[in-house]
């Protein structure tokens, strides 16, 4: 049976769920895999658990689904990113009652994405589906960070990547591991917006240096059309 998701008894009688790779890919629809049976397994025990990502995202259904699963889980949900928690498998992320990043850990924030076909009338019915999509993990991001609607949009809109010390400092995450402060750090941040304007910024603008000529004002164009 193919699951993206595991279960794990500790020593110490504790349950740890890790899930790693494509949320849901195809088989979460499937006769086999499925959301009653993920609700069953997480049931079947008690007490808190930790929850393990390393994933790249995946449906945004099914990573609401678990993200409500594990925000209704009677017990403390501790989850800890070892590797990326990245679009949907951020959404399950903020499930946590503490969550934490390993050092080295990544965590990207991006607008939802489809495919359409049609005539304008679908396209148009595809942008609203999206907006609705994009505004329901709003929710869950604004409840666990406190950031504003439009500071959240903002991220999404960039393509926003955070590493450890980033996702504390604006409370997409709790503490990093193997350290003992919570306190948020400078952190870095990577988003498209952000590589652009640096790039501009570093290339000098032809009237100021009018001996590089055409290309740089060439190149100087291209890169501010992408903003």
């Amino acid at each position: 049976m193919d699951k993206f998701w595991n279960w794990v008894k500790n020593e110490d009688d504790t349950r740890s769920l890790i899930i790693g790779g494509v949320i849901a890919e195809e088989t979460w629809w499937g006769d086999e895999v499925t959301p009653a049976q993920f609700k069953s397994e997480l049931v079947s025990g008690s007490g808190d658990i930790t929850v393990w990502i390393n994933s790249p995202g995946g449906d945004c259904v099914a990573a609401s689904q678990i993200y409500t699963m594990l925000m209704d889980y009677k017990g403390d949900v501790t989850v800890k990113i070892d590797g990326i928690a990245a679009s949907a498998a951020s959404v399950i992320a903020m499930a946590g009652t503490k969550v934490q990043m390993a050092p080295t850990a990544l965590m990207m924030v991006h607008n939802p994405l489809t495919v359409a076909i049609g005539d304008s009338d679908e396209m148009q019915k595809a942008i609203d589906m999206l907006g609705e999509v994009k505004n329901s993990i709003i929710n869950a991001y604004e409840i666990k960070t406190g950031l504003t609607r439009k500071e959240l949009s903002n991220l999404m809109d960039a393509e926003t990547w955070m590493n450890a010390n980033k996702a504390v400092e604006l409370g997409f995450a709790d503490k990093i591991m193997f350290t003992d402060s919570t306190e948020a750090v400078d952190g870095m941040i990577f988003n498209r917006m952000a590589v652009t304007n640096s790039l501009i910024g570093k290339i000098p603008k032809p009237k100021e240096v009018e001996h590089i000529g055409t290309s740089a004002e060439s190149l100087y164009k291209r890169l501010s059309l992408l903003q």
